[in-house]
């Protein structure tokens, strides 16, 4: 009995406790039967959970996690809500380099940290009129928001607190930061600066990242 319901949970990418309950057959009211089966199941490492009432089994994780794809997907049933962003998409594409990044997501819901045997996942508060800069991708059933590499530049400068008082001049930003933008293209650059006018239309006489654009076009990029 035990194989026979592990088993139809194989090939999907994760399950609730109450799918678990419907799928094994147990009534309602008896949780606590499904709460033990699923703890017996996490302590033997057949299952791994991923948050509470949520889990992914390890025939599962074992098949898929070396694809590209996986984490994503995982940010993603985590907090559907929520696009990758910042370090993760930065690190993808080699703009930072130095050491290895959580998974980092952008959400308009709370900041929180989800921490579970797959990594450590980070979502970070953006207010709804800049929640936008995204495509969406699918994983195994599973739909996920990856930023492009201009907004997740953008959304890494934009929540990260930095000293706007200095000048443009003397203080360069993307070698502060240790940013490889050598090979950040034009269309990518005007895209970038058609976010910070957009920044600059909802919080009006904040001048962070119109500060930010002038650095980088200082010493990177022709204005």
């Amino acid at each position: 009995m035990r194989s026979k319901i592990l088993a139809a949970f194989e090939h999907l990418p994760y399950f609730t406790f109450e799918g678990f309950r419907q799928m094994a057959g147990i009534e309602t009211g008896k949780e606590p039967q499904v709460r033990t089966a699923l703890y017996r199941w996490v302590k033997a490492g057949h299952l791994l959970p991923l948050k509470k009432g949520m889990y992914m089994h390890r025939r599962f994780y074992e098949l898929h996690c070396q694809d590209p794809a996986f984490l994503p997907m995982v940010s993603a049933i985590l907090l559907p809500q929520s696009y990758l962003s910042m370090e993760y998409v930065l690190q993808q594409r080699g703009i930072l380099t130095e050491i290895t990044y959580p998974v980092t997501a952008i959400t308009q819901k709370n900041t929180r940290t989800i921490l579970n045997s797959l990594g450590t996942f980070e979502y970070r508060h953006i207010q709804p009129e800049l929640y936008f800069g995204f495509q969406i991708w699918e994983a195994y059933g599973v739909p996920y928001a990856q930023a492009s590499v201009a907004k997740a530049l953008f959304d890494y400068l934009y929540l990260r607190p930095l000293p706007v008082e200095l000048e443009p001049q003397r203080y360069n930003l993307a070698e502060e930061l240790r940013l490889n933008l050598d090979e950040f293209g034009r269309e990518e650059q005007e895209e970038f600066a058609s976010y910070v006018l957009k920044s600059e239309t909802i919080r009006k006489g904040s001048r962070k990242m119109r500060w930010i654009l002038t650095n980088l076009e200082v010493h990177l990029w022709q204005p």
